[in-house]
C-alpha cells in the first residue's frame, strides 16, 4: 500500500533517519515508538506529504487516503456538533446534492431528447453509488461514535465553539473515524480521552477494516490497538512483527543475542592477535601470521548500539504521617452555576495508592487542587492529617515555569529551606547534567518541561504526594521510571491520570469522580473498567 525507500533526513547536524525502509500493508497496525525527539511526528509528516526528506522517496497506491490526527491545535466553531461531524460524509452529501438537482432539472427536459435518457443513465450510478455508501445510516453512525469517545446526545446541538480544546480534539477524532479512510495516522489519541473513552476507541479500532498508525506513550493503548512496532532509534528503524510488550521482549532477546555474539567475537580476536604477536617473527610461521592478519581484516566487527540516556529519581524519603492524611466533609465547589461538588465526603488513609477516573469536566483536576489547597471551596471542611505534608503537581505545572529563569535557577528556588536538596544532582538524575542545566525553561520541549516540574518536587520531602497527569509528554521509558518512583516512596499518593497501563502499575484503589457522585472502589484501573463494562451490559 505504501513505501518507504531509503528514506534520509536531518536537521542540522541530528540525523533522524539514516535510509529508513518500510511497507505498510492495507491491514496494518503499526505503533511507532521512540524517544522524544527520535523522529516519530516528522516521520509522520513525511508520509502525508507534509514535508519533504532530504533522501528516499515514499511510493503510494492511488487508492490510498490517509486521514491524520494531530496531536492538538484543531478549533472549529460556526456548526452544531452533529453539522460538524456530518461533514465527514462530505462526498455523500454532495452526491444526495447532485441527486435532487438533476431530479429537478428533468422536471423541465423534453423527454424524448438525447439529453433527458443521458442525464437517466447518469442518475443511474450516482443512485447506485449513493445506496451503497448507506445514507439513511449517516445519522446513527454519527451518534453511535460521538456518544462513544464522551458526547451526549444533549450536545449534538450545541455550537462547536463552546467546546473546549480537549473536546475540540475528540470533534476531529469522530470526524476521523467516520470518513473511514484507508490510513489512520493518530499522534497521540489519548491525550484528550478519559478511561471510558479510550477503552470505546480502543475496541472501535481493533475492528477497525483499514490501516492504522498510532504515536502513543500509553502501552495499554498500544498493546491493544497494535500487531506491529516500528522503533526509531538513533537514526534506524527496527521493525517488530507485535505489540508494545512483544517489542520490549523481543528487543531484549535481541540484545542479548548480540551481546553473546560480540563477547565470542572478541575473545576470537584476542586469540588471533595473541598469535600474531606471539609467531611475528617466526619465519616458520609467517604465511600463519598473514592468513591471521586477513582473517581479522576481513572480519566484520559487531558492535553493541549505544543505550539512550535514562533518566533515575527517586522522591524524598516522607516524614512520618498520621493514619488520616486528608478527610473531606460535605464540601461544595461549583463555578458560578455550575456544581461540581455538592455534599461530597471523602477520607484518605496511610498508604493509599489512588487512581482518580471520570469523565472530561467532572472535577477530577478540580479536586486535587481543593486537596493540595490550590483552590477555594463555597462550603463543607478539609481536615489535614497532623503530620501530613502535601506535594502537588499541577497538570499544567510544566507551563507555570518562571520564563525568566534557567533549569538550574527553577528547581534551585524550590531548594530553598532544604539544606539537604541537591538541585545538580537531581537535574543529573533528570538528564539536565552540565549546560544543560543552564538552558532557559523558554527552549525546553514538553518533555523536557515536565521533568523540570518533577524535579522541583524532589527538593521538599513529602508524605503525600497528589499528581495531576504526570505523564503527560513523557516517553514510554520515562515513565517506567516515574512508576518506579512511585512504587519505592512510602508515602500516599494520588494520581489523576488516564494512562491504564501506568496506572495499573502503582494504584491499589480507583476513586470515580462523576456528575453528581463519587464512590472508591479497591481494584486496579483494568479491574475498574471490567467492572463498569458488566454494570453496562446488566443496565
Amino acid at each position: 500500500m505504501i513505501t518507504l525507500n531509503k528514506i534520509e533526513h536531518h536537521y542540522g547536524e541530528k540525523v533522524l533517519y539514516n535510509g529508513i525502509d518500510a511497507t505498510i500493508g492495507p491491514r496494518d497496525r503499526i505503533g511507532l515508538v521512540g524517544s522524544n525527539g527520535s523522529g516519530k511526528t516528522t516521520l509522520l509528516k513525511i508520509l502525508m506529504g507534509e514535508m519533504e526528506a532530504n533522501k528516499g522517496r515514499i511510493e503510494k497506491a492511488e487508492y490510498v487516503n490517509i486521514g491524520y490526527l494531530p496531536q492538538d491545535g484543531i478549533q472549529t466553531s460556526g456548526k452544531t456538533l452533529f453539522k460538524e461531524a456530518e461533514t465527514a460524509f462530505g462526498d455523500i452529501l454532495e452526491l444526495q446534492d447532485k441527486i435532487a438537482k438533476a431530479d429537478e432539472a428533468m422536471l423541465e427536459m423534453d423527454t424524448s431528447s438525447e439529453e433527458y435518457y443521458d442525464l437517466i443513465d447518469v442518475l443511474g450510478e450516482w443512485e447506485q453509488k449513493l445506496e451503497e455508501s448507506q445514507p439513511d445510516r449517516i445519522k446513527s453512525k454519527i451518534e453511535r461514535i460521538l456518544t462513544g469517545i464522551g458526547f451526549e446526545l444533549s450536545d449534538l446541538e450545541r455550537d462547536t465553539g463552546e467546546f473546549s480544546g480537549g473536546w475540540q480534539m475528540r470533534i476531529a477524532l469522530a470526524k476521523l473515524l467516520l470518513q473511514n479512510p484507508s490510513l489512520i495516522i493518530l499522534d497521540e489519541p489519548t491525550n484528550h480521552l478519559d478511561i471510558r473513552s479510550q477503552n470505546w476507541v480502543e475496541n472501535y479500532l481493533k475492528n477497525y477494516q483499514g490501516a492504522l498508525i498510532v504515536i502513543s506513550h500509553d502501552r495499554a493503548f498500544l498493546d491493544t490497538v497494535t500487531n506491529k512496532t516500528y522503533e526509531l532509534k538513533l537514526g534506524a528503524l527496527n521493525i517488530y512483527k507485535g505489540n508494545y510488550s512483544f517489542f520490549l521482549e523481543e528487543s531484549k532477546k535481541q540484545l542479548d543475542v548480540l551481546r553473546k555474539a560480540h563477547a565470542n567475537q572478541q575473545k576470537e580476536i584476542r586469540e588471533i592477535k595473541d598469535f600474531i604477536n606471539k609467531f611475528r617473527s617466526n619465519v616458520k610461521k609467517a604465511s600463519l601470521v598473514q592468513s591471521r592478519i586477513k582473517q581479522l581484516d576481513k572480519m566484520d566487527v559487531i558492535t553493541i548500539p549505544r543505550e539512550e540516556k535514562k533518566i533515575f529519581f527517586r522522591f524524598p524519603k516522607p516524614p512520618p504521617a498520621s493514619s488520616k492524611v486528608i478527610t473531606i466533609n460535605n464540601l461544595h465547589k461549583a463555578y458560578g452555576d455550575n456544581v461540581i461538588f455538592d455534599g461530597l465526603d471523602l477520607r484518605i488513609d496511610n498508604g493509599d495508592r489512588i487512581a482518580v477516573v471520570g469523565v472530561n469536566g467532572a472535577g477530577k483536576s478540580t479536586l486535587a487542587r481543593i486537596m493540595a489547597d490550590q483552590e477555594p471551596y463555597q462550603s463543607g471542611s478539609i481536615e489535614k492529617g497532623i503530620n501530613t505534608v502535601i506535594s502537588y503537581f499541577a497538570q499544567s505545572q510544566a507551563e507555570e515555569l518562571n520564563p525568566n529563569n534557567t533549569v538550574l535557577e527553577e528547581v534551585e528556588a524550590s531548594a530553598k529551606g532544604n539544606e539537604d536538596a541537591n538541585p545538580r544532582a537531581a537535574l543529573g538524575a533528570m538528564l539536565f547534567s552540565g549546560d544543560a542545566a543552564l538552558k532557559k525553561n523558554t527552549v525546553l520541549s514538553g518533555g523536557e518541561r515536565n521533568r523540570v516540574a518533577l524535579c522541583k518536587m524532589l527538593m521538599q520531602p513529602a508524605n503525600c504526594l497528589i499528581l495531576d497527569e504526570p505523564t503527560n509528554h513523557l516517553d514510554l521509558k520515562s515513565k517506567e521510571v516515574l512508576q518506579d518512583a512511585i512504587n519505592e516512596f512510602e508515602g500516599t499518593v494520588i494520581l489523576v491520570s488516564h494512562d491504564r497501563s501506568f496506572l495499573d502499575g502503582v494504584v491499589n484503589k480507583v476513586l470515580e469522580v462523576s456528575k453528581g457522585s463519587m464512590r472508591m472502589l479497591t481494584c486496579n484501573v483494568s479491574e475498574y473498567i471490567q467492572r463498569i463494562e458488566s454494570e453496562m451490559e446488566q443496565s
